[in-house]
């Protein structure tokens, strides 16, 4: 099985690399190499000519509130070009795996979404990849849509790092506790991709949506929280201790684009689907502190 995975050397990308290398022959591009979905004649050329069963694609336009300011950038790479990428992949009967957010929904209430929640994104990046989605599903091919959020991984920057760093440095943080969602692992979501892929190249009915996203749920608040007494208990040395902490609104913190309040998903479909599990969220984030620190 030769697989084709877009944008290798991201967070998820990274982590698929490996999460995927026991399964077939793996050709690994990132926009460096004629993996850019900014260039989609360019892209489609490279398509063309690997002819893989199963195109991967991690690649994304991620700057949330940059996209407010370059809704046509964020709309050929999270939009345009997934769409072209799943017509590609229905011609040649090759699986698409592509990846979603909770920015697809407007963030309202308390209660976990599930894929069949009626969609409002609030942001142009939220438009964007709802856009994305609805290309992919439109184009009749084979797919798989992982909707996550929350992304984190050991490799390049990331919520908890940012926290670590601040509180070495300050001795008091102001930390956002009205969003509520799950911090879901890049290396989780590798893992999740392998299984699902496996388990849809052999029942193609298991093809759709899903939400994906690790176990529980907490706000950026108390995110922080956890990852400072974590690394107190090892022994970094911090100034502030969580309780020091200051919980404050979305609203004191203004930003280009806006965010979800409610990014809860529900992941009942994808653990019935595929028999898994979802591990806690403090599971994982405990593991990628353990290899940071």
């Amino acid at each position: 099985m030769r697989i084709l995975l877009l944008g290798k050397n991201g967070q998820v990308g990274w982590e698929l690399q490996r999460a995927l290398a026991p399964l077939g022959e793996m050709i690994a591009l990132d926009r460096h190499d004629s993996g850019d979905l900014a260039d989609s004649q360019c892209l489609l050329a490279k398509v063309k000519a690997i002819t893989p069963q199963v195109i991967v694609n991690a690649a994304a336009y991620t700057a949330v509130d940059k996209a407010e300011s370059e809704p046509a950038l964020a709309g050929q790479i999270n939009a345009t070009a997934p769409g072209l990428l799943a017509l590609e992949a229905k011609a040649m009967g090759a699986l698409l795996i592509h990846y979603s957010t909770d920015y697809v929904f407007d963030g309202s209430g308390d209660q976990p979404r599930d894929e069949s929640a009626a969609t409002a994104p609030l942001s142009i990046y939220g438009s964007s990849k709802l856009a994305g989605e609805d290309a992919i599903r439109a184009s009749g091919c084979q797919h798989l849509i992982l909707r996550t959020s929350w992304v984190y991984a050991a490799r390049g920057g990331n919520f908890a790092k940012t926290m670590l760093r601040l509180a070495a440095e300050r001795e008091h943080l102001k930390v956002i506790s009205d969003q509520i969602g799950a911090p879901t692992g890049a290396d989780l979501l590798a893992d999740l991709t392998a299984h699902m892929l496996r388990a849809t190249l052999a029942k193609p009915a298991l093809s759709g949506t899903y939400h994906a996203v690790a176990g529980g749920e907490t706000s950026w608040h108390a995110y922080a929280q956890h990852v400072i007494e974590f690394a107190r208990a090892k022994g970094v040395p911090i100034k502030v201790s969580a309780s020091q902490i200051l919980a404050i609104p979305t609203a004191d913190y203004p930003t280009p684009a806006r965010r979800p309040l409610n990014s809860r998903l529900s992941t009942d479909k994808l653990q019935a689907a595929f028999g898994l599990t979802l591990p806690a969220w403090q599971v994982g984030v405990e593991r990628m502190l353990t290899e940071i620190l």
